[in-house]
């Protein structure tokens, strides 16, 4: 294989697709480095993501697929470890994967998601009531007092987080996908993150409700053994992370490209283009994740272009190169087109692991979007869009906010 150094990816994400370019430069996947000085690669093309997200040479688990792990060699408090300590179906492969997917499965399958449509209206209508109450002329964070709430909302109603633990909980996700924490940091979050958890379940234990949490509490397997306590905090810390995150990005990102982008917003408006190639071009061109921890390659894995990947590395899968792959997309990769044809994109993930959560994140996005803007068609970027921050890791793909303007806004010294 052709000598390619490792690129040390920027811990602050502070500019992800750029980095993207220099990373597929290097073929259809790249050697990175990740904190703490430990090697892996990221898959940058469509079609290597795709082989690797279905390859049996590849292992989710690295309690059996990682060298350095099973070693000892990777410390508690590496500032990735809690997507390596989490004990729920991503960290598990074959039976042991499809054991644990099954419990939750049913919960977001299309009829059951559909089901969900009454209450993610009316957390929307509620949300924009609350929005409307912004006195005139006043900037709001979209991101903060919309986007971010919204899908939390959801997530916490369906699996029955009160009021007064959501804000531990939900705080917990929003750290472990935080490329830049310390060491002591991230140690100090997936303790605290474990512990709330752990409360929620003995909550529902002594006061069993209607909701997901307490389903799981109560859930016995066939063989008559119950979940573990690990691996009932693993499944909880996928899914209220999962289920808040993803979404809180694809709603950013699409309203801020239809405010970047008048003459696509006027293609929808005008009914030449749907929210649906609203949704999925945004999936595509801004995959809400931008490098997905961790998989292992238990065999050596030639991808071509001289590239292979080697036997016990961490795999990272690089959503946001994919997404804008030249090969599947043309020259016009970059570009937020709502008309284009293929909008093929790999954001919610291929084969045995694809996100199950992906009925609901659309169903979430195309209430909330047209609603959005059907109560405030006025809508307007309050910075520069050379001023709107990323969001400040290279693990998720967003802005940090999205300061916007309700209604118009009169221009200096009009009537």
């Amino acid at each position: 294989m052709e000598n390619r150094c490792p690129h040390v990816l920027d811990l602050e994400g502070r500019d992800i697709h750029g980095e993207s370019v220099v990373l597929r430069a290097q073929g259809p996947a790249a050697q990175i480095e990740l904190p703490g000085g430990v090697l892996a690669w990221t898959v940058t093309s469509y079609e290597a993501a795709k082989l690797i997200l279905s390859d049996p040479r590849v292992s989710k688990n690295p309690r059996k697929s990682w060298p350095a792990h099973i070693n000892g060699e990777i410390p508690e408090d590496w500032p990735l470890n809690s997507w390596v300590a989490m004990d729920n179906m991503t960290t598990r492969d074959g039976a042991e994967h499809a054991r644990l997917r099954k419990l939750i499965a049913p919960t977001f399958t299309l009829r059951r998601t559909e089901a969900m449509r009454p209450n993610v209206e009316k957390t929307v209508n509620d949300l924009l009531n609350d929005l409307a109450a912004t006195p005139p002329g006043v900037a709001v964070d979209l991101k903060k007092k919309f986007a971010y709430q919204l899908p939390a909302r959801i997530i916490c109603d369906l699996f029955g987080v009160p009021e007064e633990g959501r804000a531990d909980v939900l705080r917990g996700g929003e750290l472990a996908t935080d490329s830049s924490l310390t060491p002591e940091e991230a140690q100090a979050n997936v303790a605290h993150w474990t512990n709330a958890l752990a409360q929620l379940l003995e909550s529902k234990r002594t006061d069993p409700a209607d909701d997901m949490t307490t389903m799981l509490v109560q859930t016995v397997e066939e063989d008559g053994t119950t979940l573990t306590l690990s691996e009932m905090i693993g499944t909880l810390f996928l899914v209220l992370g999962a289920g808040s995150e993803t979404v809180m990005n694809l709603v950013t990102s699409a309203v801020r490209e239809l405010l970047l982008h008048p003459e696509q917003r006027a293609l929808l408006e005008a009914g030449e283009v749907t929210w649906s190639d609203v949704i999925e071009e945004t999936l595509r061109r801004e995959a809400p994740i931008a490098q997905l921890p961790l998989r292992f390659a238990t065999d050596d894995i030639d991808l071509g272009d001289g590239v292979v990947i080697p036997t016990g590395a961490p795999i990272l899968m690089g959503f946001a190169a994919v997404g804008r792959d030249p090969s599947l997309h043309g020259d016009t990769a970059d570009e937020f087109d709502l008309t284009r044809a293929d909008k093929e994109h790999l954001s919610f993930g291929f084969g045995a692991h694809f996100c199950l959560g992906a009925p609901l994140a659309r169903l979430e996005a195309s209430i909330a979007l047209p609603a959005l803007f059907a109560r405030f068609p006025g809508l307007s970027l309050a910075v520069a869009p050379e001023d709107l921050e990323p969001q400040g890791t290279f693990i998720m793909n967003g802005s940090l906010t999205l300061p916007v303007y309700l209604e118009p806004v009169p221009a200096a010294g009009g009537a």
